[in-house]
């Protein structure tokens, strides 16, 4: 599958290609703000992971296809490697081509999540956008009004309107929700891998206010990554990079500095 992308900065061989991968219902352009700041030092590729954004559509939402994808990405670019820059589903991904394909991956930074499965916490968000589809609206606003009757947080009903696009006059999902939806429970897993460990430098950023690397996962995370650095910021959720933009740059630019 051929993803679509976004590129910024000119490859060096200074530094590895970045590639930065989005998480459930994001797409490229979530990275954005991070990727035009990188690429005064690096090779920024930012995809849209299939089913996502402009990618095309596939019915196989599992792992290892996902970080097919990616690998196929970094041979069509020429690279011999990247290093992958990952949040949540995304996260997961770059963990998974990690494990499997190691000489594909320079480095690695995962943002909040970890190599476990984990209870699907979607229903309610997959409620609201089978109901904006089903309703055929006329109007960004209107797809906000019927989100909200589902979703309290306008912060979440914002991410998902960027998802909303218009084809012949009317409103729809860019994503593929239909297989997403029925893809979930390979989404929220995450499969044993054959490799024993990624033993390449590898730095986990996750919100203290976040639930989605407890400390149980720790050990895992260890296991499967040993040369692991577990960083959090005190006042960030999910959304690390969104929320504490700075903060997150910051440790970001620390751990890109040996390389």
């Amino acid at each position: 599958m051929r993803l679509h992308y976004r590129e910024f900065g000119s490859y060096t061989d200074q530094h590895p290609s970045l590639i930065l991968l989005h998480g459930l219902l994001g797409s490229s352009s979530n990275w954005l703000t991070l990727a035009k700041g990188l690429a005064s030092h690096f090779h920024v590729i930012v995809p849209d992971l299939r089913n996502h954004g402009r990618s095309p559509h596939d019915p196989d939402v599992s792992y290892p296809a996902l970080a097919r994808d990616i690998e196929q990405l970094i041979d069509e670019q020429g690279l011999d490697s990247a290093l992958l820059i990952g949040h949540s589903m995304g996260g997961k991904t770059a963990m998974w081509l990690a494990l499997e394909q190691p000489d594909s991956v320079t480095g690695l930074v995962v943002v909040d999540i970890a190599p476990v499965p984990y209870p699907n916490r979607f229903d309610q968000i997959y409620r609201a956008l089978h109901a904006v589809e089903e309703a055929r609206v006329g109007s960004r606003s209107e797809a906000d009004a019927l989100l909200a009757r589902y979703l309290n947080e306008v912060g979440l009903r914002q991410f998902l309107l960027q998802n909303l696009q218009l084809v012949e006059g009317v409103w729809d999902w860019r994503m593929n929700l239909a297989g997403l939806t029925a893809g979930m429970s390979m989404i929220v897993d995450f499969p044993a891998p054959k490799a024993a460990a990624y033993k390449g430098p590898t730095l986990f950023i996750y919100g203290g206010q976040s639930d989605y690397v407890k400390p149980q996962a720790h050990g895992t995370i260890q296991r499967l990554f040993p040369q692991a650095q577990l960083k959090s910021i005190p006042s960030a959720g999910h959304w690390v990079y969104a929320e504490q933009p700075k903060a997150f740059a910051d440790l970001l630019m620390d751990f890109l500095g040996d390389f």
